[in-house]
C-alpha cells in the first residue's frame, strides 16, 4: 500500500489533505526527465526564461483568493493578512530585475593577445526542500532565480502544507513553463534521502529543522552535491536607551507573534536597557493582551493556531519549565485556549540563560524579556546561541548599530526593524542557522557555478 501523506489541519485536527508519497522508481524518473530538459531550457535566452518565470508569479497571484483559505486549513495563518503574495512576487520580480548584472561574464581581458573571462553556468537540476511556515515565500526565494539561471527544478513540499507545491506547479505550466522544468514531487524521508545519495541532483537547497539539514548533508555525503541550509534562529531583539520606544516595542512584538511566532526570523528574546525596560514591558504586554486567538479563517481573528498540536506542545513545556524555575508570566490564558493547537500568546520576564525558552527554538507564540545594563552585555547575551539568523537592533545613532552589529555573531544585522527578508541582500545565517545564502546577486553565484576561459589568440 502506497505511503500516504497526510496534511492535518490545525483547525480542528481533521485530514484537510493526502497524496501518496512516490516510490523509488517515480522519483528517480523525474529526476531524469529533469536532466533531460534542462539544456534545453538554459539555452533558451535569458528574458525568455525571465518572462516565463514571472507568468508564473502572476498566476500564482490570481489563485490568491483560494490560496488564503487553503493556507489558513493547512497551517493555521488568520485570513485577516491576505497570504503571502506580496513577499512571494516582490522576491521573484527582484530576482528578475537583476539576473542580466548578476549572470553577466565577468571580464578579465579581451586584447589582440588574449581573451579572459569567467561565465556563470547553471548547476543541472536543482531540488528544493520548502518549509509549512510561509511555504510560498520561502519556496519562491529559490525556484525562481534557479529557473531563471538555467537550472530545471524539483520541489517537495513539507507535508503540512501538502498543496503549495501543486499550486505553483499547476501556475507556472500555465504560464508555459514546461512541465520537466519545474516538478512538484511527493516524497518520504526514505525516498529523499535516497535520490540525494544517488547524484539524482546537482544542487539541494533545504531550508527547516537542524536535524533535518543534518539528515541533507549526511545524504549527500562523499556526492559532491551542494547542500545549502537556512535551518533553526533564535533572533534576538536589542533595545538601546535611545531607542523609539513605541515602535520598537510594536515591531519588536508583532516579530515575536505573527504566524503564531512561527517565523525563521521571528524574534525569540528580548534584551532591553534599563532606562526603557518598565515602559517597554508594559507597551508589550498591552499589545498581547489585545490578540484575537481563534479560527484563522475569521476575519477577525489576530492570531491563529499553532500548525501542528506538537509545536504547541513544545512551546507550552518551554514556557512551564521557565515558570517552575521562577520566570512570571504576563499574559492570562485567553478563552480560546484549547491546550492543543490554540495556545495563547505569552510574555515572560525574569528569564535567563539557564531556561530551555532563552536558548532552544521555540517556533511560537512567547518571547522573554531581560533587562541590560550595557551594549556589552546585550552583545554577550545575543551571541550566547547556537544560532544566527538576524538581530534586531533598536536606537537612532547609525554608528552604534553598526558597531553593535559588528560584534553580533548573525546573518542579518536589522537596525529599527525585524522580522523581514529583503531580496536585495543575501538571505544567510551562521552557526547553526545553517550555510550558504540566498536571493541577491550571491543567490545567483551560489545557484551556478563558474567556469573560466582563457583564449590565446593566434596573432601570426
Amino acid at each position: 500500500m502506497a505511503d500516504l501523506l497526510r496534511c492535518i489541519s490545525p483547525i480542528d485536527g481533521s485530514v484537510f489533505a493526502e497524496r501518496p508519497a512516490w516510490d523509488r522508481q517515480a522519483a528517480f524518473a523525474a529526476a531524469a526527465r529533469a536532466r533531460q530538459a534542462q539544456a534545453g531550457w538554459a539555452a533558451r535566452p535569458l528574458q525568455e526564461r525571465i518572462d516565463l518565470v514571472m507568468a508564473g508569479v502572476a498566476k500564482v497571484g490570481e489563485m490568491n483568493e483560494t490560496i488564503v483559505p487553503e493556507l489558513a486549513k493547512m497551517m493555521g495563518r488568520p485570513v485577516r493578512y491576505g497570504g503571502e503574495f506580496g513577499g512571494f512576487n516582490e522576491r521573484a520580480s527582484h530576482m528578475a530585475a537583476i539576473a542580466e548584472e548578476a549572470l553577466a561574464d565577468i571580464g578579465v581581458e579581451d586584447s589582440p593577445t588574449f581573451k579572459r573571462y569567467i561565465k556563470r553556468i547553471p548547476h543541472g537540476v536543482v531540488f528544493v526542500v520548502a518549509p509549512w511556515n510561509y511555504p510560498y515565500m520561502t519556496a519562491i526565494n529559490t525556484v525562481a532565480p534557479a529557473l531563471i539561471a538555467g537550472n530545471t527544478v524539483i520541489l517537495k513540499h513539507a507535508t503540512q502544507t501538502l498543496l503549495v507545491g501543486e499550486r505553483m506547479a499547476e501556475a507556472f505550466h500555465a504560464a508555459g513553463v514546461p512541465d520537466d522544468v519545474f516538478q512538484n514531487v511527493f516524497l518520504n524521508h526514505d525516498v529523499t534521502s535516497e535520490l540525494i545519495a544517488g547524484r539524482a541532483f546537482n544542487f539541494v537547497n533545504f531550508t527547516g529543522s537542524v536535524g533535518g539539514g543534518v539528515a541533507m548533508e549526511r545524504a549527500a555525503a562523499g556526492t559532491f552535491t551542494a547542500v545549502s541550509t537556512e535551518l533553526g534562529g533564535k533572533d534576538p531583539g536589542y533595545v538601546m536607551d535611545d531607542a523609539d520606544l513605541d515602535a520598537a516595542a510594536e515591531t519588536l512584538i508583532d516579530g515575536a507573534m505573527f504566524n503564531s511566532g512561527q517565523c525563521c526570523c521571528g524574534i525569540e528574546r528580548i534584551y532591553v536597557q534599563a532606562p526603557l525596560y518598565d515602559a517597554f514591558l508594559e507597551k508589550a504586554v498591552a499589545i498581547v493582551k489585545g490578540y484575537k486567538l481563534g479560527d484563522p479563517l475569521d476575519p477577525a481573528t489576530s492570531i491563529g493556531p499553532m500548525a501542528n498540536r506538537r509545536f504547541a506542545d513544545e512551546v507550552r513545556a518551554q514556557i512551564d519549565e521557565a515558570v517552575a524555575a521562577g520566570a512570571v508570566a504576563h499574559i492570562p490564558k485567553f478563552d480560546s485556549d484549547d491546550g492543543g493547537t490554540y495556545l495563547t500568546p505569552q510574555i515572560l520576564t525574569n528569564v535567563t540563560h539557564d531556561m530551555r525558552v532563552m536558548c532552544e527554538e521555540s517556533f511560537g507564540p512567547v518571547v522573554g524579556i531581560m533587562k541590560v545594563e550595557s551594549d556589552e552585555e546585550a552583545i554577550a547575551l545575543m551571541n550566547d546561541s547556537e544560532y544566527g539568523l538576524t538581530a534586531s537592533l533598536w536606537t537612532r545613532d547609525v554608528a552604534r548599530a553598526e558597531r553593535v552589529g559588528a560584534a553580533v555573531e548573525t546573518g542579518t544585522v536589522f537596525m529599527n526593524r525585524a522580522d523581514y527578508l529583503d531580496p536585495g541582500l543575501c538571505w544567510t545565517g551562521c552557526k547553526n542557522t545553517g550555510r550558504g545564502g540566498g536571493l541577491s546577486v550571491i543567490g545567483y553565484h551560489n545557484l551556478t557555478r563558474p567556469k573560466s576561459y582563457h583564449l590565446k589568440k593566434v596573432t601570426g
